[in-house]
């Protein structure tokens, strides 16, 4: 067994909230970053429309405050939104210094171009072209890598945290760093800190079909979870209603800012259908659009709609949509000329880890970040490009709290490293496998954008008998990161389907059949699932 490692910050996620904290304590801090792919794998290396900004003159700060709460369905927390979106512009100022290159109005002009998304009443989306995130990413990444306090560590996927209760005994919760496994090596690490950070982003891979890349397996929160922490709200998941239908195209989403540039969801007849469903038509809140996709689809049959932006001309397209354009062609789909096929997929988890304004959660010495957090920022819904803002508001927060707490103590309880004496070797990988498949498909099938107490039920009996197999394994055979991302989606399913069953109403992300009306004795009113240790 190796020796453990010792940081003062380990921070678990190498996406924009994770990186943004580590730049943020490199200089008084000695950091450990780890990712469990390659260093910029991630939901954020993903993201195309941008981030949400009050930078127009004919916007407010108020406008935007309103605009979140609204989409939020009654249950975000309007202090949380408020010390938010006016952080907003500091963060963005924060990138730009970073050396993040923004689109602007033109080749002379000194304006950032805005964009505008579904739920926001003004163009405030600063973006970087159609591929913002991976401008952030490969930015804050190459900072990162340059500087000598930080200290990455790809392919190490997170098992399980440290926690004083269970190493020590102590009635005091505190966390004092995590166990991951070295995918290239397949050896268990421990890495020991008095401040650990979770940024490991969503949990959209527990369903069929999703947005998100492979690595969006909800690690943090469940892991969080099991070491004791609240989670809240897991119910609203958000399905992005554009993605691209075609049989080749894993996981490759359709931005909202087309929409927000004209583009019309049609059906195969070319018929629009948007308006019948609300008055902000294909600018409505993705939950509403999402939805009425869905109904169409079923109504009708059909595998997808058809979103079309052929209106505009090709060197409008060419310039404010490279990567979606040549991404199609690849396809053979010219969305100069043609509609693009669509289909909802999950996209972004509302809830997760509870956590106060600067991002500590329940156990001390954990804090969570990102979509991997709860915020009380997004709601019931979360608008359009508000997730990036999330990543870097909290992570600067996060960091002035991390850093009021320097120096850390030099005593250091002895820690276990990971015991592997009791277990053996899997003879074969087909169980998991299996697992995966039969849990993402029921999800889809039962927990997905419109949900029943029937359907959830018959998840949940599913899940139980899934998770008992799961135990088993897992107490037996040699871990991999294949079974530690199934320990961690089978918990997030049961997140989930409980935290559906719970809630007696269609509220935002969360709509079921036997609860169509929202239940306005329930405004703000979270759902919230106390942690499993």
């Amino acid at each position: 067994m190796t020796k453990p490692y010792h940081f003062d910050v380990l921070i678990i996620g190498s996406g924009t909230a994770g990186l943004t904290l580590a730049l943020q304590l490199a200089d008084t801090a000695n950091i450990a970053v780890l990712s469990k792919d390659r260093l910029e794998e991630g939901a954020s290396l993903y993201a195309q429309g941008g981030i949400s900004v009050v930078l127009d003159e004919a916007d407010s700060l108020q406008s935007h405050i309103d605009d979140t709460i609204t989409s939020g369905a009654g249950l975000c927390d309007e202090d949380v939104v408020k010390f938010t979106v006016k952080q907003a512009r500091k963060s963005i100022e924060w990138l730009i210094d970073q050396g993040v290159s923004f689109t602007k109005d033109g080749v002379t002009s000194e304006t950032y171009h805005l964009t505008q998304e579904g739920g926001h009443s003004h163009r405030r989306i600063i973006h970087a072209s159609d591929a913002t995130g991976r401008e952030v990413e490969t930015t804050l990444l190459a900072k990162a890598k340059a500087h000598s306090n930080i200290h990455l560590f790809p392919y190490h996927v997170g098992i399980d945290l440290i926690t004083s209760s269970k190493q020590l005994g102590q009635s005091d919760n505190q966390c004092l760093g995590c166990y991951a496994l070295d995918i290239k090596t397949d050896t268990p690490q421990t890495f020991i800190a008095p401040i650990t950070v979770m940024a490991t982003g969503g949990a959209g891979k527990v369903y069929l079909y999703t947005s998100n890349p492979d690595v969006s397996t909800g690690d943090g929160i469940a892991m969080g979870w099991r070491a004791g922490c609240r989670v809240a709200n897991m119910e609203f998941i958000q399905f992005h209603p554009t993605c691209l239908y075609h049989p080749k195209a894993k996981s490759f989403l359709i931005s909202e800012a087309l929409r927000g540039e004209g583009a019309k969801l049609r059906l195969a007849d070319g018929d629009e259908f948007m308006a019948d469903f609300h008055p902000q038509a294909e600018l409505a809140p993705r939950d509403i659009v999402a939805r009425a996709i869905d109904h169409e689809m079923k109504r009708l049959g059909d595998d997808c709609v058809y979103l079309d932006i052929s209106h505009q001309s090709k060197e409008f397209i060419e310039e404010h949509f490279p990567t979606i354009h040549q991404r199609c062609l690849s396809f053979g789909i010219d969305m100069t000329q043609e509609p693009i096929p669509v289909v909802p997929a999950a996209h972004y988890t509302c809830g997760g880890l509870m956590t106060d304004l600067h991002g500590r959660t329940d156990i001390a010495g954990l804090y969570a970040i990102g979509e991997t957090a709860h915020t009380g920022f997004h709601g019931a819904n979360r608008m359009a490009s508000n997730s990036l803002l999330e990543c870097l508001v909290f992570a600067h927060s996060a960091a002035e709290d991390i850093k009021q707490q320097l120096p850390f103590s030099n005593d250091i309880p002895v820690i276990q490293t990971w015991d592997a004496s009791r277990v053996k070797p899997a003879k074969e990988a087909i169980s998991i496998s299996h697992n995966w498949d039969e849990l993402r498909r029921f999800m889809w099938d039962y927990v997905g954008i419109v949900r029943s107490n029937e359907r959830l039920y018959k998840a949940k009996q599913r899940l139980t008998l899934l998770q008992q197999e799961i135990d088993d394994y897992y107490s037996q055979h040699q871990i991999s990161s294949d079974l530690l991302e199934l320990r961690n989606l089978a918990d997030i399913a049961e997140l989930i389907i409980n935290s559906a069953l719970q809630r007696k109403e269609s509220r935002g992300l969360h709509y079921t059949l036997d609860y169509p009306d929202i239940d306005t004795k329930l405004a703000a009113k979270n759902t919230i699932i106390s942690g499993k240790s």
